[in-house]
């Protein structure tokens, strides 16, 4: 894994706190229904004052995927909106902003860590030294929000936690149990690093030890950008060529699946524009998304997204790796009009 591949964060607010037991729902978020077989869910940083509905209205993308909750301080088992301290999921942002989503059909997946808080220590699991405690946050998420489905962005420091690893997986059994004993629907999404062959080998451990500690995991989604690897240029075929060898991977490590079920395991997420490789070589533009798009429909993968929603427009012709801009030209919402109809 190189410092290249990362999504930025806002320093967190730092503060300890003590998680107690999973948060009420609201009752202004109604409750959810399990997400489409193949869904278009691009990442929404919720560091900015955006509104989840709002952007959905304006870019047609009726379910996102919001990064990131973490905790606010190391050793805490708090999640946190950005680990601000202030945003725990007792204070309830988004609620209604969710709620004027799914009232339009939409949803959202919250997702747990991101390059910071990888790298930060302030990811939930690697924080957080009891599982019970960690399952419990997991749950609290689940609850407040009625979500069914949690993203697990694991990369950076956290790639090379095995203690946090396990942890996490260990947590993520529990919670299934949990929902299942509560007719809950809940899926596990990692969102993992990758190489055009395929997962790297302390990825591919994270699903390994799922395995072994008996963890459903519904999706693997890879991050198709950030190679920094000299070479690699046309991202539309790198992204196939990842998906390709990640079904590989998954065909070794799931040996009684179908094929449809494998590729139906599969999430795929692409930079829009040009990424963090400092050559400024790693462009994805508009084709290879479209490439990206008709080869998941055709292998019927479970999802795709782009990193991030507020990047899907051409404010910054020529910059790199900018939050809320490609640096391509292109007109905004492209990206998520190519990648739209990939929801079934």
């Amino acid at each position: 894994m190189r410092a290249g591949r990362f999504r930025i964060l806002v320093p967190a607010a730092a503060a300890a706190a003590v998680l107690t037991a999973p948060v009420a729902v609201h009752a202004a978020t109604p409750t959810a229904t399990t997400l489409p077989t193949r869904v278009y869910a691009p990442y929404f940083e919720a560091w900015t004052t955006d509104s989840i509905s709002t952007i959905a209205q304006q870019s047609g993308a009726r379910y996102l995927t919001l990064a990131f909750i973490q905790t606010p301080t190391k050793g805490s088992c708090v999640p946190t909106w950005n680990g601000d301290s202030t945003q725990t999921m007792a204070a309830g942002r988004y609620q209604s902003d969710i709620a004027t989503l799914r009232g339009t059909g939409g949803d959202v997946i919250p997702s747990f860590g991101g390059f910071s808080a990888d790298h930060s220590g302030t990811e939930i699991a690697d924080s957080c030294a009891d599982v019970n405690a960690l399952a419990a946050a997991y749950e609290s998420v689940i609850t407040t929000y009625n979500v069914t489905r949690l993203d697990m962005d694991v990369e950076s420091n956290s790639l090379n936690n095995t203690a946090g690893i396990d942890r996490r997986n260990k947590a993520l059994a529990a919670v299934e149990a949990w929902a299942a004993a509560n007719g809950r629907t809940v899926q596990v999404q990692y969102t993992l690093p990758v190489e055009p062959a395929g997962l790297e080998a302390n990825g591919l451990a994270v699903l390994q030890n799922a395995t072994a500690n008996g963890t459903r995991v519904d999706v693997v989604n890879i991050m198709t950008f950030d190679y920094y690897d000299r070479t690699t240029t046309d991202m539309g075929a790198a992204a196939l060529s990842a998906a390709g060898g990640l079904f590989n991977q998954l065909h070794s490590l799931y040996p009684g699946k179908t094929t449809a079920q494998l590729w139906a395991m599969e999430g795929n997420t692409i930079l829009p524009g040009i990424d963090d490789y400092p050559k400024k070589t790693e462009v994805t533009y508009l084709p290879d998304a479209q490439k990206l798009e008709s080869f998941a429909v055709a292998n019927g993968l479970g999802l795709l997204s782009i990193w991030a929603i507020q990047r899907d427009n051409g404010g910054c012709p020529g910059s790199r790796d900018k939050n809320n801009c490609s640096g391509i030209v292109q007109n905004t919402w492209d990206f998520s009009h190519i990648l739209e109809p990939f929801t079934a």
